[in-house]
């Protein structure tokens, strides 16, 4: 079977597109990447990217000059944890409270790590998660 190398692409559908490339730029820090009235994308840590769709502006066919990319949308609160160094954490969770950010919840993990849980503005949890939650991570 062929390996998979990881996962680079990781989507959200959102209310309003220009509200989410706000919180994701200005709040978390995201380098934007690439931006239309239908999406954007973020670099995430040089490696990963994160795309925010407009709920429902995907239901179509995409044509694009290489191939077509198929429809998709999604509804409801996802979930996305990012990774953040231990000596970072209480940094980050000052910074959140500063923006007026709601921490939801903060877990300590039996293999050592630790998850700052909040919100984005269309509800998604969004999770800041130190070495030691898995036993790749």
């Amino acid at each position: 079977m062929p390996k998979l190398n990881a996962i680079l692409e990781t989507a959200l559908y959102v209310d309003d597109l220009s509200r989410a490339r706000a919180f994701y730029q200005d709040d978390l820090g995201l380098r934007p990447l690439f931006s239309n009235q239908r999406m954007c994308a973020f670099d995430v840590g040089g490696k990963n990217v994160l795309l925010l769709f407009l709920r429902g502006g995907s239901n179509e066919p995409m044509p694009t000059p290489g191939g077509t990319i198929p429809p998709h949308d999604g509804e409801g609160p996802l979930h996305i944890g990012f990774a953040v160094s231990a000596s970072e954490l209480a940094e980050w969770e000052g910074w959140l409270q500063e923006r007026g950010i709601p921490i939801e919840s903060r877990t300590t993990w039996s293999r050592g790590g630790t998850s700052l849980y909040f919100r984005d503005p269309d509800g998604h949890l969004l999770e800041l998660a130190t070495p030691g939650l898995w036993e790749t991570y």
